[in-house]
Order: C-alpha cells, then structure tokens, then sequence
C-alpha cells in the first residue's frame, strides 16, 4: 500500500543553502542540504532536485503538497519580486515554475521568515499562541505575524518585512536601497559592524583578540563570544546591540501588541549575553509597560528548519494566510 497523502515537503531557500526537509504529518522525516546557486534558473533546479530526492519512497504521485520560502517580497502568485540578499532570484516564478514540474501536487511559495514564525507558532516556541511576531536575525531581519491566529500577509503578500523598518534616517545605507534600516543595526551584521566600531576605538580589546587581533576582521560571533567570558567591553556592545534590537521590538509591539516575539536565527544561540540586555531595554522602550500585561520574548525552538517547515505546514493546507 503506498503511504498516505499527509506528506509534505518544505524547502527555505537562503542565501548560501537550500534546505529542504519532508514532513509527515507535523514530524521531519527526512531533509537535504545544497548550496544556493546564483542564478535564478538554477535555483528552480537545485529546488526540483530537493524535492525529488525526498519524495516518499521515490514516487512523486504519493507527495500532497509542497511549500518554498524565499527571502524577500514573494508576491500572492508565488514570484520573488525583490530580495536584496539573492539577486540572481528576482523575478522567479517559483510557484509556477514548480507546478509545471509537478503538476499533481499542490504548491505554494511565500517568504521565509513569514513560514518560519508559522512553523514556531505551529510546533515551536510560540506553539498555541494566536499573536505572534517572529524575528528572524541573520544577516539582515527577517519577520512574520501571526495575528488572531492566521497569518498576516498583506495585500500584496509582502508583509512581514519588518527588518526595512527605517530607525535612523541618517544611518548606514542597506542593501535595500534605504538608509538606517533596522536591520542595519539588530542582526548579526549589524553587531558585526557595533563590535568593529568599538574596537577601532580601542573599546573591545579581547573581541579583536578574538577576531585574530584585526578590528576590521570583528564579526558577530567574536562579539557574542567574549561577552559569554564576561569580558566587559562586549557585554558593553552587547548592551548598545540589545537597545537597537529592542527599539523595533517596542515600535512592533505598539502596533500588533503580540503575546510574544520569537527571536530566530544564529544570534539566538548566544543565550543570555543576548537576551537579557534586550529584555531589559523592550522593558524601558515600550508603551505603558507597567500598564501592560508582558510580552515575552522568547528564543526559537526549531532552529534553521523553521522556514522550511512552516512552508510545508501552510502548503499542506494548516490553517494560514488570512
């Protein structure tokens, strides 16, 4: 008896991988990894490939759905209309380019971080909560909102870009085009270039140690790593990093006041050295909180799988876009 049609298969394609994973029912059976191409056309094919190497027991015609998650503004057709961090996609048709290759199956593309905070809504951190916002922090910031338990997409399917809120109109020019977008100053690139300003200064000596003794080699992680020593220079950046991050924070929690925000990506594993600064600054940013219930911030439960999960969850019909 072939398996039953509760199959699904979620891929999140990234800057620099492609993960594709297979769902049965809300469990991950199985998953590959690839390097994300530069040009569009073969995106579409590493995509295929994924897809037919985990369809169930190698037969297509028992897989019922799949879901892609993209980075950038994924319109309600399924084409990836702008994504500053994978040139080479813009303008892909993903969703018809998929339908034509496996026409029995249903499919459906959105953006990345929009399926990851359904997949933690789902079966992660946020597991039952109605309003959410996941944060996505990589090298930019990703976002996506659960509002009243449906997602919320917009009219054109791009809502969610929370990273391009701007917070600095005079501050470091983004990829997208704009000057001091959030993401410039709350992602991982974003405490990369914090950690390098201070020890340009002379204010982070044992994060450029970390970094090979070059303050323009200081990345993230160097920063993150000497905070965890109790290096007090760090904790410092860490500090500044975790105002910036906590500023949109309070600017989203004063418009979709959620239960709860997510925080996914790398940074996340950082733990304390980043929460509690962070936690400390939403308390002094946001509106009222004394007026207020809490809203927690919480880090993510299900790690990179979360893109590709979420998108297999909503093509295979869980309960998404309003």
């Amino acid at each position: 008896m072939p398996p039953p049609l509760d199959h699904a298969i979620g891929v999140d394609i990234g800057g620099t991988k492609v993960l594709a994973v297979l769902l049965e029912g809300e469990r991950v059976v199985a998953e590959t990894l690839a390097p994300t191409p530069t040009a569009g056309d073969e995106v579409l094919e590493v995509v295929t490939l994924a897809v037919g190497s985990l369809a169930p027991g190698g037969d297509r015609g028992v897989l019922g759905a799949i879901g892609v998650g993209a980075p950038g503004l994924v319109d309600a057709t399924g084409t990836l209309r702008f994504a500053p961090n994978l040139l080479g996609g813009m303008g892909l048709g993903i969703q018809a380019g998929l339908e034509a290759r496996f026409p029995r199956v249903v499919v459906r593309a959105g953006n990345d971080a929009t399926c990851a905070a359904w997949a933690e809504r789902t079966l992660g951190a946020a597991r039952g909560r109605d309003d959410v916002v996941m944060v996505t922090l990589g090298t930019g910031i990703g976002g996506g909102i659960v509002a009243g338990g449906r997602l919320l997409v917009g009219a054109n399917s791009f809502a969610g870009e929370i990273g391009h809120m701007v917070v600095d109109p005079h501050g470091p020019r983004c990829p997208c085009g704009k000057r001091g977008c959030w993401e410039r100053f709350g992602s991982g690139s974003g405490l990369g270039r914090l950690g390098r300003e201070a020890a340009q200064a002379g204010q982070a000596h044992r994060v450029a140690d970390l970094a090979g003794g070059d303050p323009e080699a200081v990345r993230g992680e160097h920063v993150t790593a000497a905070a965890a020593e109790g290096d007090q220079e760090a904790m410092a950046v860490m500090a500044q990093f975790g105002w910036w991050l906590a500023v949109g924070l309070a600017n989203l929690a004063n418009v979709f006041d959620p239960q709860c925000f997510v925080l996914g990506g790398g940074l996340v594993s950082a733990g304390d050295v980043l929460f509690d600064p962070v936690r400390t600054a939403f308390a002094e940013l946001v509106e009222a909180v004394q007026y207020r219930p809490p809203i927690e911030i919480l880090p993510a439960e299900l790690g990179e799988r979360a893109g590709a999960i979420g998108a297999a969850l909503l093509a295979a019909g869980s309960r998404g876009p309003a």
